[in-house]
């Protein structure tokens, strides 16, 4: 089996096939369990293994699937004059952060993205959130931001997650505008990355060989939910987290030197 998944994927050890499987299926089921956090660990340990140019466009790929299936309650719940500024801001510098993807060292990128986990990492585990509603220039900036930090890294999620509970409504409607703001972040590098040519064959067939093993992972994890578990288990999957971007980061800044 391994032999076959190197002769798809090029020259990648059997261990470090194991890495990815097993860090595929920790991020999936943290995802499924707290809601959070999956293409943040997924990011970092593919970039380790297969280099950034083709980790940032699996991982962005391998969660489509999710995405699209909860895209109709965000058309149908969320608030237009908060999804439409945030995703229109995002499309616009995406192609930036795509244009740092491609151009920096490979191990400055590596850098790169275990510092911005590590930032996401310190957001999500502080909870921090915005005393007023946001304005349209709160809304664009942070859509944009947002933007550059997927197309150079796909780790962005936090950011909107923020922004949008940060608007008063219902819990449905603060539900889909999470799930609108997060759309847009995942769809909003698909061109770039099309068009700087970074869908490739090793790209996508990444992300079709983690999708399957990403959604079972997704699937066990929701199955796990439990209200005080989950309590724990959000802690676990910080604390997993942030050894991830630290050990990345160590190991990035290594090759770097080493270079």
């Amino acid at each position: 089996m391994f032999e076959f998944l190197q002769a798809l994927l090029g020259p990648v050890s059997s261990t470090g096939l194991a890495i990815v499987a097993g860090t595929v299926l920790l991020a999936g089921f943290i995802r499924g369990f707290v809601g959070f956090g999956a293409a943040l660990i997924i990011v970092m340990v593919l970039s380790a293994v297969f280099g950034p140019v083709i980790a940032v466009p699996a991982a962005n790929l391998s969660g489509l699937p999710a995405t699209l299936q909860l895209l109709p309650a965000a058309v149908r719940d969320s608030e237009r004059g908060f999804v439409l500024p945030f995703g229109l801001a995002s499309f616009a510098v995406a192609p930036f952060g795509v244009m740092v993807l491609i151009t920096l060292d490979p191990a400055i990128m590596r850098m790169a993205i275990s510092v911005f986990v590590l930032l996401m990492f310190v957001i999500l585990v502080r909870g921090w959130q915005l005393t007023r509603r946001p304005g349209m220039a709160m809304l664009t900036g942070t859509g944009a931001t947002a933007g550059f930090i997927q197309g150079a890294a796909s780790v962005s999620g936090p950011l909107a997650v923020i922004l949008a509970l940060s608007q008063p409504g219902s819990a449905v409607q603060q539900r889909a505008n999470v799930i609108g703001a997060v759309t847009s972040l995942n769809l909003c590098a698909m061109i770039p990355f099309w068009y700087q040519g970074l869908f490739t064959r090793e790209s996508l067939l990444l992300a079709l060989i983690i999708a399957p093993l990403y959604s079972l992972a997704i699937w066990l994890g929701a199955r796990f939910f439990g209200g005080e578990g989950q309590r724990h288990f959000r802690n676990a999957a910080l604390l997993a987290l942030a050894v991830i971007g630290i050990v990345t980061l160590y190991l990035a800044v290594q090759d770097y030197l080493a270079a």
